[in-house]
């Protein structure tokens, strides 16, 4: 801005309009629309900026109330949609990947103006893909003019382009809004939520975020501004989030930069959200970490530990089912939970919790406990607990745990391993281990028998490689395995080879099959490696 910086009266602004288009003093900046579950951008949205020469920038809610009222906003938003299409237009002459740009619909287009006809015109003339163009359209604007807007949707919709519903809940009739047009995606604002997350509010956006799900339609909520705010909406399942938490609005270069580098990383890995948890909070019944104990999250139970003793403090619903035994919430607090134990099994659980406590990381035993309730008397289950140390005072340590009842799978893998024929039964019938590959982030993450019987962490980071640092993956297949890493990211949608693994080189049947994006391109791959049998070994070599 000049030492003349200053706000522009209206006057001022209707003069300068007609040059502001001409020369380009009328810009775009782009906020991008991210999945919040893979890092990756899946949209943004083209918002309007003005700069004049002498008095700098202006804040659109100084000129565009001035546009609105002189009936130049009409001119303005096609400007800016124009400016999204020569933008488009320069990305796919550079063989940049694009994702789709949402540009403002204003009720003052489509009154009196040939909106629609006019934006499919810009888009013809740039040669863009109507896939490329989003079209938002305020809930305040459809209030009163329903018949128009459902001909302006209805139309939009023959053209190619996709709708969304920006200020979602801004207006008096929300629901019937959305009864009656055809959306294809909803945008909701967290200035919904007024002060902290949670209460009244939350249990709304609760509700609208189910709502959208059966009514089988994308819901992006805009103005997420902490990990506080982006943590909540990702425990309800909202994956679409934009706001300053991942980006500010940016200037073409910068947003040029961003769309190179699609594989962006998660703010906080997909996990994180039952260990961001200040313990204190559990007691207060209207916190959000009491919301999300007793309704969001799995199986779960808090306990208190101390000198080797253990005392449940607080178990949700989930968990009561998990365990299967009918019992209550109070019958539970009432046991000591290591009573449950032998003398085998309890010292791998006091084990698990140490290493929480000297790691402050989460640690998993799967261990035997016995159960008893009044209903189903005494039962001995196999239980996977995940633990996690969430607060100490003194030497006493608070702790999160989340349960599997995994009985009826331990119980079929001892039944096959029981006598010899029994282990050859289990070597035909659990001889597939299976994986899954994010392919932006280059992370896999093991089923349970990897871990198990290959040693294999939860979560390998830059794989493959330390699979081959460690001797599982022969150092003799690298090229060949890199350079399926290199077709998978290139969008392979099937891969198979028989692979020898392991040092003893036993070989394997190895198979990957691909998950695509919002966007069409490679999101996960899935892979198996199937142990091959002496007859598929002669079937391979006649």
């Amino acid at each position: 801005m000049s030492d003349s910086a200053r706000v522009m009266t209206e006057r001022e602004l209707v003069a300068f309009f007609d040059e502001a288009v001409d020369y380009g003093y009328i810009y775009n900046v782009y906020q991008p629309k991210i999945n919040q579950e893979t890092g990756r951008m899946i949209g943004a949205e083209a918002l309007m900026r003005l700069s004049h020469p002498l008095y700098g920038t202006q804040m659109p809610s100084d000129f565009i109330p001035v546009f609105e009222k002189n009936d130049l906003v009409f001119s303005a938003d096609l400007t800016v949609c124009e400016n999204v299409c020569k933008f488009l237009r320069r990305c796919l002459d550079n063989g940049i990947p694009l994702v789709p740009i949402s540009v403002n619909m204003s009720r003052y287009d489509v009154y009196n103006h040939d909106y629609v006809e006019q934006v499919e015109a810009i888009r013809n003339e740039y040669g863009i893909p109507a896939q490329y163009i989003h079209i938002e359209i305020t809930e305040t604007s459809a209030i009163g003019g329903m018949d128009l807007m459902t001909d302006v949707i209805d139309k939009f919709h023959e053209l190619g382009f996709k709708v969304e519903m920006d200020d979602f809940g801004s207006g008096y009739s929300s629901l019937n809004i959305l009864k009656d047009l055809d959306i294809d995606v909803i945008k909701l604002d967290m200035n919904f939520l007024t002060g902290d997350v949670g209460g009244r509010g939350g249990a709304i956006i609760s509700s609208i975020v189910q709502m959208t799900k059966w009514l089988n339609t994308p819901l992006v909520i805009e103005g997420v501004e902490t990990n506080e705010q982006a943590e909540y909406m990702k425990s309800l399942g909202c994956k679409y989030i934009q706001g300053y938490f991942y980006s500010q609005p940016l200037e073409e270069e910068a947003f040029e930069q961003k769309l190179r580098r699609l594989d962006h990383e998660p703010a906080t890995a997909d996990n994180e959200l039952k260990y961001a948890i200040e313990s204190g909070r559990f007691w207060d019944p209207k916190s959000m970490e009491t919301i999300l104990f007793n309704s969001m999250i799995g199986p779960a139970a808090i306990f208190t530990y101390k000198s080797g003793k253990a005392e449940f403090v607080r178990v949700n619903e989930k968990y009561l089912k998990e365990l299967g035994m009918n019992l209550t919430a109070k019958e539970i607090l009432e046991l000591n939970p290591l009573d449950s134990f032998d003398d085998e099994n309890r010292k791998i659980v006091h084990d698990t919790i140490a290493n929480a406590i000297k790691t402050g990381e989460e640690q998993t035993c799967e261990v035997w406990c016995s159960i008893c309730s009044k209903i189903c008397g005494e039962e001995k289950i196999y239980i996977r607990n995940d633990i996690r140390e969430i607060g100490q005072a003194d030497d006493q340590y608070l702790f999160f745990v989340m349960v599997r009842n995994i009985t009826a799978d331990r119980r079929r893998y001892d039944a096959l391993f029981d006598s010899e024929k029994k282990f050859r039964m289990a070597s035909e019938n659990n001889n597939t281990y299976a994986w899954e590959y994010e392919i932006s982030t280059h992370r896999m993450r093991p089923c349970l028998r990897c871990m198990r019987d290959l040693g294999v962490p939860e979560v390998v980071e830059n794989y493959p490689q330390p699979l081959f640092d460690n001797g599982l993956f022969p150092q003799d297949y690298y090229d060949m395995y890199m350079d399926w890493m290199k077709k998978l990211e290139e969008g392979a949608e099937y891969l198979e080879g028989v692979i020898p693994l392991t040092a003893d080189r036993i070989p394997f049947r190895v198979c990957y099959r691909m998950e695509y994006d919002e966007n069409g391109r490679p999101l996960k791959a899935y892979g198996s490696a199937t142990l091959v049998v002496k007859e598929d070994q002669d079937k391979g070599q006649s």
